[in-house]
Order: structure tokens, then C-alpha cells, then sequence
């Protein structure tokens, strides 16, 4: 034990407690090795519950044994009577505490009782609630108690307050108590649930501020134990969003539609199921994802038969339902002109049924063919929660003592950490640039977790060039010279033409790019990309500049082929270069781009 002095001992001593090791040994064994014999014959009797008795009392984590007690006890529960029976399962459930008392954080023990107390037709839950307490006393922390703990509450019928209540009085004694704050968001939404309509799992306010009070108090007591921030930040963090359609494009070029969606999901017979619905009537398609790859995907794209897009008609409209999430949207393609122009939908050049959809949402373009209908990421709060003036003020406030806090603990990750995410949850545009400093602080502080910190601060840099976007009103983004180290949310850039991923520490491009079906220039310039499997199957990409990046062979251009209007690749500086042959092979390999730069 920590801070004892090692007390030595003389040979005859060592050799005693050696001899001693042996023979305790050979008794394990040769109890084991009876068990397995009996249990091979299929001698299920009270002997094998004495022998495991001996061994398990010692070694509580010798799972075969506990499966060869449930044998046993499924036995002897036809052959025993009431009384005899009972008399048995009393037994055990003594033996399994002291075998928790040997080790209070064995799987096989309490997933034993588990299972011993779900055949009893009346079980003591009460008794069990007191035996929980007990070991939490010994140790608060001990997540194998508190698992069980959530068990008994639930088959017992334990009002959700009163577990509450208790992880109350736990918390008093000790802020530092991951199980018990994990406890507390289980049960908060299950006492405060939000009705059909709103978001699910959110806490209603009054009872988010006193939380948010509450955890205050922890971690300003103790700002170096991490469960109190840890929760804080399950405080701060949204609830999951509402099932949505995100955003509908339609191409008459490539006749294709395309959707994204507020999570990723499978569409299958046995799985998601979405409808299409062409000028009012049902089309039967075939759904796959934009990289052709068998996995849930936020995009899903299906191909559109001529029909669907002839120019008779001066418009087609386009409606998806996703069934399961019980929403839809919907789009409009007018006929196509051979001027190209913009055309916001509250001026529509034809009378447009717009079926509860605020027109606002609606675009189309004629001369481009193409109609989409998006919802914005500004209105929608997809990247942040929408703040009540109550609970900015106590945000701000919480802000400023956090930041009091740091100069006081300048060495504090959590608090830098929170920091960061109090400046999101407040207002992530406002923010950025002193975000931005507390990162690079945060990196100093904890060099172990720099690379986590480096993509997360990329999630929010792209958050905010989305949000920038969709103010500007363009199709273009620009997300160059932002030391950039991953991507992510490209289900939300759909529609983007031109992307800029220039100067930054890209090492790959993921296969969610493929979800990009407008773009038509892709900068990727000094990088450190080693791999094109992200890009692929782009209907429309015409430009990929690829100057500066780590490109060993020619082969790592494969996928390119799949995007059939390529006619401009820049590789220059990059090591394929230096190959001899590496045009041809190029050319022979990508004959549809025209010019290749090496």
C-alpha cells in the first residue's frame, strides 16, 4: 500500500510463504479441474456450488464458474421445493456479497446477482437499494455498483426524483464523482421531458441554470477534478436535433435528385424508407449514397428517368417524405431557358404551390437546371443552441468567472477548455479570433491531446465558414490558410461550386467530399494529401488543384476517373512528378481531362 514501509523478511520467511503460495495452488486447481469433470459429466449438483464456493471466494472474477453456478441453480430450482429453494437463493445472495466484499468491482459478481435476482418472483429491491448504498459509501466512484444501482432503481420502480436525490447527497460529499453526474443526465430528461414537438433531451431552463449553478460550485471548489467540467459540458452540449431534411437539390444535367439530412441513416427495405414524389405522384427509385458505398450516410442520391424532367410542363415539382423522421420537402424545376439567371423563389415567374414550405427556403436556376430547397444553418441553430436572454446573462457570467479562474489557474486545461465552448455556445462569430488564442493556450498547456484540439478547433473554424457563407448568400467557400487538420459537416455544402482548401494540413480528403454534387473547383494547394480516394463519382468538378501535396504515384489518381467533366489537374510539386513516364501514364490513365500539369 501507498506510503507503508516494505517490511523485510528473512529466507526461512520467503521460503514459508512460498510453500504456502503452492499449496494454496494446487487446492485451486484441483477444485477447478473437479468443477470442469462434474460439469463434463453433467453432475450438476450441490457439490459443484461448494467447490466453486472456495474457488470464487477467492477469485470472484472466474467467469465459467459463475455460468457453471447458473447451471446448478436452474437445476435444483425443479428439484427443490418453495421453502428449500428460497433457503438456497438466500444463501447465495450472502456468498455473492462476500464475494463483492473480496472485490467490490467484479463483472462476473454483480452481473451474477443480476441474473439471480431477475428469476426471483418477489424480489427485495429495497434490501438491494441498501446494499448499493453501502458500497458507495466504502467507494462513490465504483461504476460497477452505480450500473447495478440503475438496474435495481429501474425494476424496482424508483421515482426518478428520489434517484436524484440521492445523487445529490453523493455529490455534497464528494464533487468528484464521474458516476453520479452521469447519473444526473440520465435522470434530468426523464424528470423534465420535452413534449413531441421540441427537442428531445433538452432540460427546460430553469432547471438548466440551477444545474449550470450547481456544477459551478464544483468545479470552483476543485478546478483541477475533471467530472464536474465534464458534465458542465454535457450542460452546454445541445440536445439531438430533430429528424430533418436539410436540403433537396435537382439536376437536370446529370438527372439525379439529391437530399441531406439532419443524421446519417440506411434506406433499405428492413431499415429508413423515403418517397419521392414527382408532380404529385409516387416514383419508384433506386436510393445510394454519393461515394457508392453500402453504410448510413447523411446524403442519399437517386437517379431521375427522362420523363420526370421533359420540358413539356413548365415546371416539375419535387417532394421527398422520409418516413421514419416524418418530415419532407420539397423543390421546383422550371423549364429550362437558354438565358441564365437567378431567380429567388418570392418572385417566382409562374404561380407555385408551396405546399407549407416558407418560400424563402425555395431557389432554382434557369439556364443551369437545376432547383433546390435548403434549410439555413443560421435559422435552424444547427451548430449552436438558441439563447433566451436569462440564460446568455448567466453564460456571460459563467464566462467571466471562468476566465477569473484562469488567471488564477493559468495551467488549467478544463477551464481553457470550457472557455472555448462558453464563447461557442454564446456566440461562435463574435468569438472567433479570442477562441483562436485560447487554443493555441490550450495546446501549450496540454501537448498529449494537440491533435484532438487541432480537429476540433477545424470543426469550429468550418462551422464558421458555413454560417459566413449563408450570410453572403454564395455558393463559394473559402477555407484557405486555416491550419486546418480535418473536414467535416460537408453534408451541409451540398451546393457549394467552389471550395478552397488551400495552405492548410490536410493529409487526406474524406469520402463524405463526394457529397460536394455542384462543385466545379476544387483547390487543395499545399497540403500534406497522400490519398484521392475521397474524390470521387463528382458529377460536376472541372479544376482540381493539387499543387504541394505528398502524391507518391500515379495510381493515387484512380479515382479521379469517376468524375466525368475533369479537364483541369495541377500536380506540380508533388513527388509523382519526379517519376519518369508519369504524363503518359496520366494521360492514359485520366483520357478525358485535356490539360495536366506536372
Amino acid at each position: 500500500m501507498h506510503g507503508r514501509l516494505k517490511v523485510k523478511t528473512s529466507e526461512e520467511q520467503a521460503e514459508a510463504k512460498r510453500l504456502e503460495r503452492e499449496q494454496k495452488l494446487k487446492l485451486y486447481q484441483s477444485a477447478t479441474q473437479t468443477v470442469f469433470q462434474k460439469r463434463q459429466a453433467g453432475e450438476l449438483d450441490e457439490s459443484v456450488l461448494e467447490l466453486t464456493s472456495q474457488i470464487l471466494g477467492a477469485n470472484p472474477d472466474f467467469a465459467t464458474l459463475w455460468n457453471c453456478r447458473r447451471e446448478v441453480i436452474q437445476r435444483l430450482e425443479a428439484q427443490k421445493s418453495p421453502e428449500e429453494l428460497a433457503a438456497l437463493v438466500k444463501a447465495e445472495l450472502g456468498f455473492l456479497e462476500s464475494c463483492l466484499r473480496v472485490n467490490p468491482k467484479s463483472y462476473g459478481t454483480w452481473h451474477h446477482r443480476c441474473w439471480l435476482l431477475g428469476r426471483l418472483p418477489e424480489p427485495n429491491w429495497t434490501r438491494e437499494l441498501e446494499l448499493c448504498a453501502r458500497f458507495l459509501e466504502v467507494d462513490e466512484r465504483n461504476f460497477h455498483c452505480w450500473d447495478y444501482r440503475r438496474f435495481v432503481a429501474t425494476q424496482a420502480a424508483v421515482p426518478p426524483a428520489e434517484e436524484l436525490a440521492f445523487t445529490d447527497s453523493l455529490i455534497t460529499r464528494n464533487f468528484s464523482n464521474y458516476s453520479s453526474w452521469h447519473y444526473r443526465s440520465c435522470l434530468l430528461p426523464q424528470l423534465h421531458p420535452q413534449p413531441d414537438s421540441g427537442p428531445q433531451g433538452r432540460l427546460p431552463e430553469d432547471v438548466l441554470l440551477k444545474e449550470l449553478e450547481l456544477v459551478q460550485n464544483a468545479f470552483f471548489t476543485d478546478p483541477n477534478d475533471q467530472s464536474a467540467w465534464f458534465y458542465h459540458r454535457w450542460l452546454l452540449g445541445r440536445a439531438d436535433p430533430q429528424d430533418a431534411l436539410r436540403c433537396l437539390h435537382v439536376s437536370r444535367d446529370e438527372a439525379c435528385l439529391t437530399v441531406s439530412f439532419s443524421r446519417p441513416f440506411l434506406v433499405g427495405p428492413r431499415t429508413e424508407t423515403l418517397l419521392l414524389m414527382v408532380d404529385e405522384s409516387p416514383l419508384a427509385v433506386e436510393w445510394r449514397t454519393p461515394d457508392g458505398r453500402n453504410r448510413p450516410s447523411h446524403v442519399w442520391i437517386c437517379d431521375l428517368p427522362t420523363t420526370s424532367l421533359n420540358d413539356q410542363l413548365p415546371q416539375h415539382t419535387f417532394r421527398v417524405i422520409w418516413t421514419t423522421g416524418d418530415t419532407q420537402k420539397e423543390c421546383v424545376l422550371f423549364k429550362g431557358d437558354a438565358n441564365c439567371s437567378f431567380h429567388p423563389l418570392q418572385h417566382p415567374p409562374s404561380p407555385l404551390p408551396l405546399m407549407g414550405v416558407p418560400s424563402c427556403l425555395l431557389f432554382f436556376l434557369s439556364g443551369r437546371q437545376e432547383g433546390w430547397c435548403r434549410d439555413s444553418a443560421t435559422d435552424e441553430q444547427l451548430f449552436r443552441c438558441e439563447l433566451s436572454v436569462e440564460k446568455s446573462t448567466v453564460l456571460q457570467s459563467e464566462l467571466e468567472s471562468c476566465k477569473e479562474l484562469q488567471e488564477l489557474e493559468p495551467e488549467n486545461k478544463w477551464c481553457l477548455l470550457t472557455i472555448i465552448l462558453l464563447m461557442r455556445a454564446l456566440d461562435p462569430l463574435l468569438y472567433e479570433k479570442e477562441t483562436l488564442q485560447y487554443f493555441q493556450t490550450l495546446k501549450a498547456v496540454d501537448p498529449m491531446r494537440a491533435a484532438y484540439l487541432d480537429d476540433l478547433r477545424s470543426k469550429f473554424l468550418l462551422e464558421n465558414s458555413v454560417l459566413k457563407m449563408e450570410y453572403a448568400e454564395v455558393r463559394v467557400l473559402q477555407l484557405a490558410h486555416k491550419d486546418l487538420t480535418v473536414l467535416c459537416h460537408l453534408e451541409q455544402l451540398l451546393l457549394v461550386t467552389h471550395l478552397d482548401l488551400s495552405n492548410n494540413r490536410l493529409r487526406a480528403l474524406p469520402p463524405a467530399l463526394a457529397a460536394l454534387r455542384c462543385l466545379e473547383v476544387l483547390q487543395v494547394n499545399d497540403n500534406a494529401i497522400e490519398s484521392l480516394e475521397g474524390v470521387t463519382n463528382l458529377p460536376r468538378l472541372q479544376e482540381l488543384l493539387l499543387c504541394n501535396n505528398r502524391l507518391q504515384q500515379p495510381g493515387a489518381l484512380q479515382p479521379l476517373a469517376s468524375c466525368p467533366k475533369l479537364v483541369l489537374l495541377n500536380l506540380q510539386g508533388n513527388p509523382l512528378c519526379q517519376i519518369v513516364g508519369t504524363l503518359e501514364h496520366l494521360a492514359e490513365l485520366l483520357p478525358s481531362v485535356s490539360s495536366i500539369l506536372t
